[in-house]
């Protein structure tokens, strides 16, 4: 084949332009070459052309189009509208430094806009407004702003809308005036511990939000029903050997006195019994309840030692020339003197008996310890500290619980919760022990009995302090505050006696009838009895300051505290007295019959009565809220602490012994 040709029919294919110029226009595109066979000068194939051995292939280039450029791929949306440049006359003026031709510009352009379009700058416009406060200002004012708030839910949301949020209402101080708003602020025993020197010491764990949040938690649990830890179930032989006649409970314990002459001890924390303490001959009808740990108090001053440097030493002088003068009196009589040197060194581990011997007894011998380096120890020497509601008392450093009964087997006996041994054997009385008391912080117990008399002991150290004798009758109930006693008799008469020193302070005459019920927070004594009648009585001079009226039987039950004043009776009825102005508060149809158990704070009232029920009232309103029990033939005895609440009744012809818990099980 002539190659002249073949270029000729490749010319072909190309325009002039582009041969002229040597440039393919197609610039992007592929030239593939192709070969097609011999043709004649007609354009048809010559036969022979097909044969290998004749064949002269011919290339031609073909120009191919490439495919086209895919569009770029869609990026995110943005929330923002698009900002559309302005022009260069309007950019320059809304940069200008003048506030009011910036001003100018834009109410000039607000004032011709739509509806429509007014509503889109304003949503535009309110967010970038928006400032968190909290944020922006002081810490301090921070915390000022969220003292306002009195709602733990408002709190608890407003943690959520940001993390400085959450950072501030986190904070210790904030949930700690919402304790104090509530009420609870009885966090002093949990926020403090005992040093192997019995000195307190902040516990770096404690968390007031953590103490709010179970507090609240109890409080609901009061109202809409706790759970039942264990329900005790004791046949019965006989009517009266199945009674419960005495009942104290602290955070730990609950003591229970039978008139079968039986003692049980019971977990307060998961309400199994824990000890039977048999020892008395006939039944028990005081138990007081005395907690391990604590510390020893000294014995408050007397006045006459607060008058200079020489009233403190003839004060001093009088005081103890009166103890020794009692001690030999008492020891004429043959009352039993201290046993400690015949116990056990395990028990007397558990008196706490080797550090009272290196830092004083506290009942009125010198003490190392004094209020100026254990500042928790001082105390005004008058009123003291009250007695517990729930006959238990705080310890004097002993590392074990103690438990001190009497009964009709006419002795005072001590106990050791731990081991379940009797330490003691206190005798003296010369008929039953009707009522039992132990101070605060001093192992000093008070014990009532038919015989007439008032005691106190020495729980330490086993030993007879004093005989307080005046009453002509049974001594029926007693009650203490700091180093005063005040005790109620069969003779209608309420004297107020000195414990350290046994002098009777004052007599107190009014009633009509047999006196079965005292009360005394240190300032004021309510008394009832069979005159229906209560009697309050200003404790520092002994004069009967009100006289009030309401109930139509016994007055058996009475509970003080600094503003209102609590009494139960026989005809069922509970009543509240405001003293400040000695007025009636509520009063309350709790039961069919007697009130057998009554017991109030700031928040609840809680009654038990002869008709089987126990109630659960509002304090500041009087209004019923549940009953806490199911009913029963007949409740003798109801008491609880902050969270435990045990309920002594008769149930189908058994003793019940009922152990709630208000605390929740998870938070």
């Amino acid at each position: 084949m002539n190659p002249s040709h073949s270029d000729q029919t490749f010319n072909s294919l190309i325009p002039d332009n582009e041969m002229a110029t040597g440039h393919c226009s197609h610039t992007p595109s592929t030239l593939i070459p192709t070969r097609f066979p011999a043709t004649t000068s007609q354009g048809i194939a010559h036969p022979q052309a097909s044969h290998p051995a004749n064949s002269h292939a011919q290339t031609l280039y073909m120009p191919i189009e490439s495919p086209p450029t895919p569009a770029p791929s869609p990026g995110p949306t943005s929330a923002r509208p698009p900002v559309y440049p302005l022009g260069l006359a309007s950019n320059h003026l809304l940069n200008a430094q003048d506030p009011t031709l910036r001003r100018q510009i834009l109410a000039s352009i607000l004032a011709s806009c739509t509806p429509s379009e007014l509503l889109f700058i304003s949503t535009t416009i309110a967010p970038l407004l928006k400032r968190d406060i909290l944020f922006h200002l002081p810490t301090e004012l921070s915390f000022h702003i969220l003292s306002f708030i009195d709602d733990p839910r408002s709190l608890v949301r407003a943690s959520q809308v940001s993390k400085h949020w959450y950072r501030l209402i986190t904070e210790e101080c904030v949930w700690r005036s919402m304790c104090h708003v509530d009420g609870f602020d009885d966090f002093d025993d949990e926020s403090v511990a005992w040093s192997k020197n019995d000195f307190p010491v902040w516990r770096e764990d404690f968390s007031y939000r953590e103490h709010y949040k179970m507090s609240h938690v109890t409080m609901t649990s009061w109202r809409n029903g706790g759970s039942m830890l264990q329900s005790h179930r004791i046949p019965v032989v006989s009517p009266d050997n199945g009674t419960v006649t005495s009942l104290a409970l602290d955070r730990d314990w609950i003591v229970v006195g039978l008139a079968n002459s039986k003692i049980l001890i019971f977990s307060a924390k998961t309400g199994v019994l824990a000890r039977t303490l048999v020892g008395h001959d006939m039944g028990v009808w005081a138990v007081c309840l005395v907690s391990k740990g604590g510390y020893l108090a000294k014995p408050p001053a007397d006045e006459e030692e607060e008058d200079g440097s020489g009233g403190s030493r003839h004060g001093r002088r009088r005081r103890r020339n009166e103890v020794d003068a009692l001690r030999s009196s008492i020891a004429r009589m043959g009352v039993s003197s201290k046993q400690d040197q015949y116990i056990s060194p395990s028990l007397r581990i558990a008196l706490g008996l080797d550090s009272a011997e290196s830092e004083g007894s506290g009942l009125g011998e010198s003490s190392s310890r004094t209020a100026d380096d254990h500042p928790e120890m001082a105390q005004d020497a008058f009123p003291g500290k009250r007695s517990d509601n729930s006959y238990a008392s705080q310890g004097w450093g002993q590392p074990n619980a103690l438990v001190v009964s009497g009964g009709c087997d006419k002795t005072l006996r001590v106990w050791d919760i731990k081991t379940g041994y009797c330490i003691y054997v206190l005798a003296g009385h010369t008929s039953t022990v009707r009522c039992a008391r132990v101070l605060h912080n001093r192992p000093i117990a008070v014990s009532g009995s038919r015989d007439g008399t008032v005691r106190v002991w020495d729980i330490q150290r086993g030993r007879a302090l004093r005989i307080l004798s005046g009453h002509g009758h049974s001594v029926r109930c007693l009650d203490v505050c700091g180093n005063r006693i005040v005790s109620g008799s069969y003779d209608t008469t309420c004297r107020v006696w000195d414990v350290d020193t046994g002098e009777c302070l004052h007599i107190l005459r009014g009633h009509f009838h047999e006196i079965y019920s005292v009360a005394f927070d240190g300032v004021r004594i309510a008394s009832g009895g069979l005159d229906t009648t209560v009697r309050v009585w200003d404790a520092r001079t002994g004069d009967c300051v009100a006289l009030l009226q309401g109930h139509t039987a016994l007055v058996c039950q009475l509970q003080l505290s600094p503003t209102v004043l609590a009494t139960g009776g026989s005809d069922g009825r509970v009543i509240t007295f405001d003293l400040s102005k000695y007025t009636v508060l509520h009063r309350i149809a709790a039961h069919d019959s007697s009130v057998t158990s009554l017991q109030f704070d700031k928040n609840f009232l809680v009654t038990g009565g002869n008709d089987g029920r126990v109630r659960l009232y509002e304090t500041a309103t009087g209004n019923f809220v549940r009953d806490l029990s199911d009913p029963s033939d007949t409740v003798w005895k109801v008491a609880y602490v902050k969270d435990i609440c045990a309920i002594m009744c008769r149930r189908a012809g058994k003793t019940v012994m009922e152990i709630w818990s208000m605390k929740p099980k998870t938070l």
